[in-house]
């Protein structure tokens, strides 16, 4: 049924990716768990669990036995020594020393201290906890994801930016295409803004590549293909809770669950079983040994088997069970911790990105004025187009820089999601 679910909610993602040509985290990540090859384990889990509960309860079925054996003994009772000297005409049989037996059983459990139901409990406890695993393996796909959507939304980022510093330094161009007509500046300086241009292009290419190489990337995790021409959208920055749904949590506390059926079903290890039964034969002697022929006989009744061998390390077995129960516990604290630790972590590089786009903003300021004053001295003829290539440079770097910090941010907020299970 999970498997079933993701399949659904990954068809409504791929539906919803087919129809435009946009893509939002949300998307990817019950695409990516659809599309993982250790999904398949999730249906292999439940049908073994079907097989091994059938199994448990074919024990109440009726079992049928066969057994035949052909015996010779050294001695067999003698009736006429036992009876002594008996009147004449009358002689006792004597029972041969070559016998023979062929019989059948048919049993029928009626109570087995609690057994067959304690089986089927553990193994549905194991079958939740196998399946818990296999999800905890399969949430640690959705960091992977995380890295290249934010990847890919960093080159978006970049590339905008590259294409506005690009039409700046095109619109410098065109003054100074303007002015060399007029005589009134150098081929050089010209020459030099289609030089910087020439790089900008060649940083656009580079994102551009990477980009592709992500999206490809991103590709394979969901199983769909993904074009150049595929926007990704930007995610929402919400708050993070403090709480941890982190699916190991269940995972621990299903194997506690384990635990404590195993501890249960240690009481039926000491507890009688009752069966009711059928035997039927043929061979000699039958019941009726004093004939010393061939022939059928039967015996039915109830049957109690009771054996009290567990109750010797009936406690240190309760013991055990205890034991590994505190030790999952303290596992169970143990990730607790490291996971407010990496949560602690996240939250001073959330707070750290803050400060830096708030000083993003402040030197992109800064740098804007100072670009401005350059065009107005490059006009004037007061600095080379070297100088003023500088000035643009260190504005686009400074925007360059709040882009890989907003992108961050909001990467770290993510993380913090991935990290708390929320």
């Amino acid at each position: 049924m999970r498997r079933t679910f993701l399949m659904i909610t990954g068809w409504l993602a791929a539906v919803s990716l087919a129809s435009g040509q946009s893509l939002t985290l949300q998307d990817c990540y019950p695409l990516a768990k659809a599309n993982y090859p250790a999904i398949r384990k999730m249906d292999l889990i439940a049908q073994t669990a079907e097989y091994d509960l059938q199994n448990a309860q074919k024990r109440y079925l009726p079992q049928v036995n066969f057994s035949g054996q052909a015996t010779y003994q050294s001695q067999t009772v003698s009736f006429a020594d036992a009876m002594g000297s008996l009147p004449a005409g009358i002689a006792l049989p004597s029972i041969s020393k070559d016998q023979y037996k062929l019989q059948g059983e048919v049993s029928q459990l009626l109570y087995d201290g609690g057994s067959t139901r304690n089986q089927k409990e553990l193994i549905r406890a194991n079958t939740g906890l196998q399946e818990q695993n296999l999800e905890t393996q399969l949430y640690a796909i959705n960091a992977r994801i995380n890295s290249l959507f934010f990847s890919i939304l960093l080159m978006d980022a970049q590339l905008k930016q590259n294409e506005l510093n690009k039409a700046n330094l095109q619109t410098q161009v065109q003054k100074t295409e303007a002015a060399l007509q007029n005589g009134v500046a150098f081929r050089s300086n010209l020459d030099e803004l289609k030089a910087e241009i020439v790089n900008i292009e060649m940083a656009g290419t580079e994102y551009r590549s990477n980009r592709s190489a992500y999206l490809k990337m991103l590709s394979l995790f969901i199983g769909r293909e993904l074009t150049d021409a595929t926007e990704l959208v930007i995610p929402p920055a919400d708050e993070t809770p403090d709480t941890i749904n982190r699916p190991e949590l269940k995972a621990y506390d299903l194997q506690k669950s384990v635990y404590e059926v195993q501890r249960k079903d240690l009481k039926s290890a000491y507890l009688p079983q009752i069966s009711a039964f059928f035997q039927g034969a043929y061979g000699r002697p039958t019941l009726n040994i004093i004939e010393n022929k061939f022939g059928p006989w039967f015996v039915t009744g109830v049957r109690l088997n009771w054996s009290l061998g567990s109750l010797y390390t009936l406690a240190n077995k309760k013991n055990t069970l205890l034991l590994q129960q505190r030790s999952v516990e303290a596992d169970r604290e143990t990730f607790l911790l490291n996971t407010r630790l990496d949560r602690v972590q996240q939250d001073e590089q959330v707070r750290k990105y803050h400060d830096l786009i708030h000083r993003d903003e402040e030197a992109i300021a800064l740098r804007a004025s100072v670009t401005r004053s350059a065009e107005a001295q490059l006009s004037n003829g007061v600095i080379t187009t070297h100088e003023y290539i500088q000035k643009v440079n260190a504005e686009h770097l400074a925007r360059q820089n709040k882009i890989l910090h907003e992108v961050q941010l909001l990467q770290a907020r993510y993380n913090q999601k991935f990290i708390t299970g929320n």
